[in-house]
């Protein structure tokens, strides 16, 4: 037989195996968990294809994980007989981290061993408590057996092996702080303490006996009272790979034309994969306790975050993961489990605030893309959608509804790129001034579902920053001072600054928006600038920026100035400051200037005239 050639791993595994190496970890056990699970899916794998080909199972139909502590060859081979690896698929699984090889994820995995699995990369930490790794699989329906070997520094081989068993054995040669992990009663404690829900059977090995060391009892087929929060929170730990506690619990049974349990965590942590650009949901769906699929959206996008189980009783075992996409059933179960999600987040909104403020702060910008493209359960998503806004750190549609001013007909928002801009607009002062309520709007997604959203409670949604400002019929908290605006200096003062400005403005007009600030820019389209923003930055959207209307303040004292200034030199004396304003409406909008060169050349200028 020919030698394997090493194989250099991708460059992220070798910096991720030297750091499980040589780092030190407070909870090794997680190695074991993460193997038993691997050994689990290969089984539900195995399981679920021999629905189709039942000669897959071949003369072995038993579907079982072995432990088999070796102390005099400091071994411990975690075996199972499931759907096996071909050689091409252990060096695709093993070489690399699947879908999420980055540095990012090394970076992130300094933090701690709560993050080992989140990114694919369970197998790896066998490294932790092995010096060497060896794989032998066997691929259902297949002959030939292959063997993978690993130290973790930096290489691997991948030859052919005489071993004839279905599925994979994972043989680790233990380090010698790892020796525990050779004493029965350490793995019955991993066991129990981690992987005593999974379904299938793990049998110990040793002392010439073989004896199932877990309950393989599927946790979401018991009645809920049954249940205590530390399994709830080691069944949680298996599903997110995590160490954390799930933030909220929803486990019932589901009767009727319909027959199916469930049980759904919701991470109090963000999955690391919570933007990935496929949106793809974390539930994983069962027919009989039989596993089928993770991917056939059990919940909206908007909800992937969501982690569990659900259990058919009804759909019948041979179905594709094709027709699973657009069976009735699924869809039947689909929309009731929607629905008794949001229920339960509205229910702990309004019996634990303090919690559901901790999975708003976290998932809020995910659900609201809920408020996009679930027109059906839009106003259940308002029901528990908090925002901020000029008045409240966290405050719910309703609550703004009880606060609108007299003869105010809208609610008002303002989308911006961050909190701070968001705070500081000079769009805000009108209403400010009238003590009237904006929502401040952060999250990339508000500025595409305001725009869908009809409004709520018979009040639309409104911009401060689009659009003429409808304000005449609030009354301010103070008395309003006169209105300039239709002086002939002002008005003059609009036409100069229109001839000197030309095509970088669509308009230029008084604003009813300022009371402190000279100017600001709003948009008169049908978007926002914020949204303008993000569309133009998408070289596919065809959404180019357009010019901006300049809104001055004419009460301003520097307005009044430059009024005066035409009327004593003529219009083209205000050239310098027409463009330095809407240079400086840009930069209040956070944005840089067009051209830098010309506007520090007419700020010398301006400066020099002023203290020569």
């Amino acid at each position: 037989m020919t030698k394997a050639k090493p194989q250099e791993f991708q460059a992220e595994v070798g910096k991720l195996l030297h750091m499980m190496v040589h780092s030190v970890y407070s909870d090794r056990d997680v190695f074991l968990r993460e193997l038993i699970s691997n050994a689990s899916d290969a089984l539900d794998k195995l399981r679920y294809h021999a629905i189709a080909k039942p000669e897959l199972l071949e003369q072995e139909a038993k579907l079982s994980i072995t432990l088999r502590p070796d102390k005099a060859a400091k071994t411990l081979t975690i075996e199972d007989s499931g759907i096996g690896m071909s050689s091409k698929e252990l060096t695709d699984n093993l070489g690399t981290i699947a879908k999420s090889g980055t540095q990012s994820f090394v970076e992130k995995a300094k933090d701690g061993p709560s993050l080992i699995g989140q990114f694919g990369v369970g197998f790896y930490a066998a490294f932790m408590v092995a010096s060497e790794v060896e794989v032998f699989s066997r691929k259902a329906g297949a002959k030939a057996c292959n063997v993978w070997r690993s130290k973790g520094e930096g290489t691997f081989t991948v030859e052919e092996a005489e071993t004839k068993e279905r599925g994979t054995r994972i043989v680790l040669h233990l380090r010698d702080d790892a020796s525990d992990y050779l004493e029965a009663w350490k793995l019955e404690e991993v066991v129990r303490a981690y992987s005593d829900h999974i379904a299938h059977p793990i049998m110990l090995a040793g002392e010439g006996e073989v004896r199932q060391i877990n309950s393989a009892s599927a946790i979401w087929m018991r009645p809920k009272s049954e249940i205590t929060a530390e399994q709830h929170k080691e069944f949680f730990g298996l599903l997110n790979h995590g160490t954390d506690e799930p933030a909220l619990t929803i486990h019932y049974r589901a009767e009727g034309r319909q027959e199916y349990n469930v049980l759904l965590y919701v991470p109090g942590e963000r999955p690391f994969d919570l933007y990935d650009p496929e949106r793809k949901g974390r539930q994983k769906l069962y027919v009989k306790r039989v596993f089928i699929a993770d991917d056939v959206g059990l919940l909206p996008p908007y909800l992937r975050f969501v982690r569990g189980v659900i259990d058919s009783a009804d759909m019948p075992l041979n179905l594709s993961r094709e027709m699973l996409q657009n069976n009735p059933d699924v869809a039947v179960i689909r929309k009731a489990v929607t629905n008794r999600v949001l229920a339960e987040f509205k229910k702990c909104a309004e019996n634990d605030a303090v919690a559901f403020k901790k999975i708003w702060d976290v998932f809020g910008p995910v659900l609201k893309e809920g408020l996009y493209e679930d027109y059906e359960r839009r106003d259940a998503l308002f029901d528990i959608a908090t925002f901020r806004t000029t008045k409240s750190e966290a405050t719910t549609l309703k609550d703004y509804i009880s606060r609108l001013q007299e003869n105010q007909t809208a609610i008002y928002y303002l989308t911006a790129e961050d909190a701070a801009k968001a705070a500081s607009s000079p769009q805000l002062e009108g209403y400010k001034a009238r003590d009237v309520e904006v929502l401040l709007l952060t999250d990339p997604v508000d500025s595409f579902w305001v725009r869908t959203a009809l409004g709520f409670d018979g009040k639309p949604f409104k911009s401060v920053s689009q659009g003429s400002a409808d304000l005449d019929l609030i009354k301010t908290k103070e008395a309003a001072p006169e209105d300039k605006s239709a002086a002939p200096e002002i008005a003059a003062l609009l036409l100069a600054f229109k001839q000197a400005l030309g095509d970088r403005v669509s308009d230029v007009r008084v604003s009813k928006r300022l009371t402190d600030s000279a100017v600001c820019l709003v948009n008169d389209g049908q978007m926002d600038r914020t949204l303008e923003k993000l569309l133009s930055r998408q070289k596919d959207s065809g959404v180019a920026l357009s010019a901006p209307v300049l809104e001055i303040n004419a009460g301003h004292g520097l307005m009044k100035a430059l009024a005066k200034l035409i009327a004593d030199k003529g219009a083209t004396s205000v050239d310098d400051a027409a463009h330095l304003l809407l240079d400086q409406a840009f930069m209040l909008e956070g944005e840089i200037v067009a051209e830098p060169a010309e506007f520090a050349k007419r700020l010398g200028a301006v400066m020099l005239t002023a203290f020569a």
